[in-house]
């Protein structure tokens, strides 16, 4: 008999904590688990396809909350009535709009609460009810459904408008005929405009011209041991990217020359000089730093004027500034470097010329220098 009493208190006891189990589970999922939860009803005008029992509750953007109950109304049938319940200290006023949103990549509903003035007062209750909301029109509305709204809304328009646009089609039949018999005609008109317009004559085609390397250095009394890196130059002045310069005397581009460089001046003027330096014997040079490889030395170039002056006696000059830096960033030299030349020219050839000519001056004396004061 005790054997038996023993058996009858084990069940019980298992029963009582497989009840006790199955509460506390329905207590978290209907009375909000450990927060204070707060009954709120939600009155819709249209269809909540997808809302369901369970569904989250979000305000602005967090979730605060699950739907506990969906109802209909027998004496409206296109109103719904959905109670969430949410957490107590969630700001909810009566401006505050409610809406159907939907999530993740099933799409899955929610409802959304999105702020209201702070100012505004709380939602009441009335009737010993939880206080009511009444979502938007169409917050129920769904991607398809308005879809179909603005199709029907488009068939409308189209429909009342048929005879218009009929008539709009036959008189562009007309024109586009009309056009594929006078087409001669309208070439003729056409190119009258574009003569008249001083359109007809094609631009002169640009030459291309190449900036060429210092070249016949006297020897160099000291070559600098360590690594030299010559950046881009900036360009501080009038130059005009990739265009030769050739200005007038007040400094606004001349129209008669069309001269171009192979590149940007200033991607040019790098090149060139890193072909000076070892066209001088000066090898250890580069137009940028590798990653990983120590540089000692870095010259800085800033260009002010590289261009022909048309003037009673035409002129090439190029003026541009120098810094040599060292490994810790200090300043082991500066120099303005300018030349000017007066030249006999004539043409796009002659004004390249000129230039180069002026361009191995400054260059070369740049070089020298440079490896003097490394």
């Amino acid at each position: 008999m005790e054997i038996r009493a023993r058996y009858t208190l084990i069940g019980i006891f298992t029963l009582f904590a497989v009840a006790a189990a199955f509460a506390f589970v329905y207590w978290l999922n209907h009375a909000g688990g450990l927060t204070r939860q707060t009954l709120y009803r939600v009155r819709f005008e249209n269809t909540v396809s997808g809302l369901l029992k369970g569904s989250g509750v979000q305000f602005n953007g967090i979730r605060v909350g699950e739907v506990v109950a969906l109802q209909l109304n027998p004496e409206k049938p296109k109103e719904v009535t959905a109670v969430m319940s949410i957490d107590h200290d969630t700001p909810v006023r009566a401006d505050t709009k409610v809406a159907i949103a939907f999530q993740g990549l099933t799409g899955s509903p929610v409802l959304s609460l999105d702020g209201g003035a702070a100012n505004a007062p709380p939602v009441t209750s009335i009737d010993n009810q939880p206080p009511l909301l009444s979502a938007d029109p169409d917050a129920g509305q769904n991607m398809t459904d308005s879809a179909r709204s603005v199709l029907r809304h488009i068939d409308a328009v189209v429909t009342d408008n048929a005879e218009p646009l009929r008539s709009l089609i036959a008189n562009i039949n007309t024109f586009s005929g009309a056009l594929a018999r006078n087409s001669d005609r309208v070439d003729g008109i056409l190119s009258g405009l574009e003569r008249m317009t001083g359109g007809g004559t094609q631009k002169a085609s640009t030459h291309v011209f190449d900036l060429k390397a210092a070249e016949g250095f006297p020897a160099l009394a000291r070559i600098p041991q360590g690594q030299l890196v010559i950046p881009e130059p900036d360009v501080v002045g009038s130059v005009f990217n990739d265009q030769v310069a050739v200005v007038t005397p007040s400094g606004d581009r001349s129209t008669a020359f069309q001269a171009k460089w192979p590149d940007t001046l200033s991607r040019l003027v790098q090149s060139r000089v890193v072909q000076s330096f070892e066209n001088a014997g000066y090898l250890k040079t580069l137009g940028r730093q590798p990653e990983g490889l120590k540089i000692d030395y870095q010259l800085l170039i800033d260009l002010r004027s590289f261009q022909v002056v048309m003037s009673a006696t035409p002129t090439a000059e190029i003026a541009f500034s120098a810094k040599i830096i060292g490994e810790n960033g200090n300043i082991l030299g500066a120099k303005l470097f300018e030349a000017r030349m007066p030249s006999n020219i004539v043409d796009e050839a002659s004004a390249v010329a000129a230039l180069n000519q002026v361009f191995a001056k400054v260059i070369t004396d740049l070089v020298l220098w440079t490896c003097k004061t490394a």
